[in-house]
């Protein structure tokens, strides 16, 4: 985490002190009373001052009834996002892969379900046990993540290329290309403009507002 950063648990209870607090350096742990079901108790939090916002299902109830509330607080979130014009971005933690189609409809920036997660990395281990390191690296705090960066940085805004010469430049900046984003499809579901593991040979042009997918250390 960057120096000075901050982040607030908003919960009907507050979670149990741990000593993963004393190991914290960059990073303050806050708590602040909500129900996040209630519009007006999210909007007492303060939503507008964040520049993330993380919704995690509930682990002490039935997994469908979870994924009800969370559906709920994701209206509200985008709600108040867009009345604020869309201050924070939103990831959101879904039980079940089939409720993450009717979720969509709160435009949240991205899904994580679990155990669908869990399952579909078990079984490409199983497959090929060589990808331990890859998803190790992933999954590590330290390793390389998944980055959006300007896609002028690769091409030439406008100019006529194609995907193999993006991996190329990414290559030479000690990144992998895995995809791009185009910005004038980017409030569209279901992937919102996101196009990963593209044909590498067609053509592609991508302006000054699209974005590239890649795997980079920073």
């Amino acid at each position: 985490m960057e120096p000075g950063s901050v982040v607030d648990i908003a919960a009907a209870r507050q979670p149990s002190e741990g000593r993963w607090r004393d190991r914290l350096e960059n990073l303050t742990v806050g708590y602040q009373h909500c129900v996040p079901t209630r519009r007006s108790s999210l909007e007492a939090v303060g939503i507008d001052s964040y520049r993330h916002v993380v919704v995690l299902t509930d682990d002490g109830i039935d997994p469908g009834r979870a994924d009800d509330h969370t559906l709920v607080t994701l209206l509200h979130l985008r709600d108040i996002g867009m009345r604020l014009g869309d201050p924070y971005s939103i990831v959101t933690e879904m039980n079940d892969d089939a409720n993450r189609e009717v979720a969509q409809v709160t435009e949240a920036d991205d899904f994580i379900v679990s155990t669908k997660v869990i399952s579909l990395l078990l079984t490409q281990l199983t497959e090929n046990r060589h990808l331990y390191a890859v998803f190790a690296d992933l999954f590590d705090p330290e390793g390389s993540e998944i980055y959006l960066k300007p896609a002028a940085d690769y091409l030439v805004p406008g100019a006529r290329a194609n995907f193999a010469t993006v991996i190329e430049a990414a290559r030479r900046r000690g990144e992998t290309a895995i995809g791009y984003r185009l910005a004038r499809h980017s409030d569209e579901p279901p992937t919102y403009g996101v196009r990963l593991n593209p044909d590498k040979a067609a053509p592609l042009s991508l302006g000054e507002e699209d974005a590239i997918v890649v795997l980079a250390e920073q």
